[in-house]
């Protein structure tokens, strides 16, 4: 081998080995396995049961018990559980003889102070409860702030709401305040666009440490993604709001979603449209249901079942299939469109996924197919 190829070939591996592969979960002929982009079988289907990879490793079932394995299919940690939780932040929870403890990438035991309940890891820390108090404790088992609130919700993006007293507030992944506790609601979602609260019965955004009250509203939503809009409510109709609390779009909609890609989908009545961040409806109001854009430019649209959309409106891919993810097998998941070139669809051939030219990933269909998720 020439040392231009050995060079290429050192390259490849650098690179595979930093950005790893996204691979997904099948099941085909009752055994799960996963496959690559191409739709070829990187861990042959033989599993009783497994879920999606998650920080490197997936939980597999086998006779009757389950344990972790690595991309390459192998045992890393020996099934011996009863049940399993994802990996995530190096840590994950595990039921063995009727009690869960938590395990690290090695199949060690993590010891931590004793709680009345343990839940799982998000962003590098997890809720610990004691008594009637909650805080959090790190990857290292031990205390990163002591049970001070009476809740504190589930981790997103770094942040998640807490409620100290009667109030609520939100702190990041440290147990720093970034909303200080003085709210009758708020968001969950964190978003440097702001949060929505509510204040002596006024709901409003809190942004860069002020409260901007929106005028009229009854219900907001959270910011999502890229832009500095979100829709709120006023008087049962829809409308967009931004980090001010002024109405950049009048509440003039049914419903709505989020803004993705410069275009959001809006209801009245009973047809479904997209409107644009100056308030035009850039996609006239016809179809019966309508998903938000991928960074790619297409979106999920729907009649009698869903086919996808490109920004100008036009029909791309027939509307053919089904994207809900209401089976069992996919609780959770949550892309409805396209992610990173592909979209999870249904018929009743099965699941398969559709690249973004409409052809169907390897030409096949499986019994079921979770998401592609990147393994490094």
């Amino acid at each position: 081998m020439n040392k231009f190829y050995i060079f290429f070939f050192a390259i490849f591996l650098s690179t595979f080995s930093v950005f790893g592969q996204e691979i997904a979960l099948v099941r085909e002929g009752d055994r799960f396995g996963y496959i690559d982009k191409t739709a070829a079988y990187v861990i042959e289907p033989k599993f009783e049961n497994a879920k999606s990879f998650s920080d490197g490793l997936a939980a597999a079932e086998q006779d009757d018990q389950w344990g972790y394995i690595n991309v390459s299919g192998e045992w890393v940690i020996q099934p011996q559980f009863e049940k399993v939780k994802h990996f995530n932040s190096g840590i994950a929870m595990v039921n063995k003889d009727g009690e869960w403890q938590y395990i690290t990438k090695s199949g060690s035991v993590l010891e931590t102070p004793a709680a009345d309940k343990i839940y799982d890891f998000k962003d590098g820390v997890a809720i610990y409860r004691k008594l009637d108090k909650i805080g959090l404790i790190g990857t290292d088992g031990k205390l990163v702030i002591a049970p001070i609130f009476e809740s504190i919700k589930k981790f997103r993006n770094g942040h998640a709401k807490v409620q100290k007293g009667v109030y609520w507030g939100m702190i990041n992944n440290k147990g720093e305040f970034v909303v200080p506790a003085e709210f009758e609601e708020i968001g969950n979602t964190y978003s440097p666009y702001g949060v929505f609260v509510k204040k002596n019965g006024v709901f409003g955004v809190y942004a860069e440490g002020s409260f901007n009250a929106i005028e009229g509203a009854d219900r907001v939503w959270n910011f999502t993604g890229d832009s500095g809009l979100t829709y709120a409510r006023k008087e049962k109709k829809v409308g967009f709001v931004n980090s001010k609390g002024e109405w950049v779009i009048p509440p003039t909609f049914d419903k709505a979603r989020a803004f993705s890609n410069g275009l959001a989908p809006v209801a009245k009545g009973k047809l479904w449209g997209y409107v644009n961040e100056k308030g035009k409806m850039a996609i006239d109001l016809q179809f019966r249901d309508a998903e938000v854009f991928s960074k790619s430019g297409l979106a999920p649209v729907k009649e009698k079942r869903w086919g996808f959309i490109d920004k100008s409106g036009n029909l791309v891919i027939p509307m053919e299939y089904d994207i809900s993810a209401g089976l069992a097998f996919l609780k959770g998941a949550e892309d409805k469109g396209f992610k990173n070139g592909l979209a999870r669809v249904k018929t009743k051939k099965g699941w398969g996924f559709l690249t973004e030219k409409a052809a169907l990933l390897g030409d096949k269909w499986f019994e079921n197919a979770e998401s592609f998720v990147l393994v490094k």
